[in-house]
């Protein structure tokens, strides 16, 4: 078994399982949906393109640097400007950074890895205007979501981990949310499992996840690449 390791950074994310209407929340942490939608659109399929081997992919995330919560109210009019469309409230994480992992066939896995350092569409943080703000950092490890995750050095920011307080500590705990079997102790279900991402009928199912924590290596963090990062450029 691998798992699939990648990086999620950029000044604004949005992670939404619950949004209706005028008002557009964000999870505190990565979905399921979210994260298959953008390895996807890496890949270049079409929303009415199958997700049924993505589906089975086991998912798990780390959250290394939590960000705060900010809202956008949004306001829009019609082109020809006689039209007033219904206010808006958008929720957002801001300066958050994640650690994601998915568990599966290793030749599944190697291929969506060269997708996402040459991806088919360009690739968002959960809402198209969230790009990410640097390389994704995709890389195929042996072991499950739980192994990967313990596993990856914390990938906080230089900034946020001079201002924390376990910036001394050799290692740090970090919270995780991953995937589990229905029945696990301190289990929860969430609508968060991709059925089809069709525009003209989206289906999500329910899965079930353990929120827990691991202990990761924080000396020596790994440093977030500072290369010229151009999301939206062709490739």
């Amino acid at each position: 078994m691998s798992a699939l390791v990648l990086t999620l950074t950029g000044p604004l994310q949005a992670w939404g399982t619950s949004s209706r209407f005028v008002r557009r929340g964000t999870e505190s942490a990565p979905t399921k949906s979210g994260v298959l939608g953008l390895l996807a659109a890496a890949q270049g399929r079409r929303r009415t393109d199958s997700l049924e081997d993505l589906a089975q992919l086991r998912f798990g995330v780390r959250i290394d640097q939590p960000g705060r919560l900010v809202r956008d109210f949004q306001t829009a009019r019609s082109l020809d400007g006689k039209q007033t469309m219904p206010l808006s409230y958008r929720f957002y994480l801001a300066d958050a950074v994640f650690v994601a992992a998915v568990e599966g066939d290793t030749g599944l896995l190697d291929g969506l890895a060269e997708a996402l350092r040459r991806p088919t569409f360009p690739l968002y943080l959960g809402r198209r205007s969230c790009p990410p703000s640097r390389p994704l950092v995709p890389k195929v490890v042996d072991g499950t979501v739980e192994e990967a995750l313990a596993s990856e050095p914390w990938a906080a920011q230089a900034w946020y981990r001079r201002s924390s307080a376990v910036a001394t500590l050799a290692e740090v705990h970090v919270e995780t949310v991953i995937d589990c079997l229905p029945g696990t102790a301190k289990a929860v279900t969430v609508r968060d499992q991709p059925i089809s991402f069709d525009p003209q009928r989206r289906e999500y199912g329910w899965r079930t996840v353990r929120y827990a924590s691991v202990q990761v290596h924080s000396n020596g963090a790994r440093a977030i690449s500072q290369d010229t990062h151009d999301p939206m450029a062709a490739w």
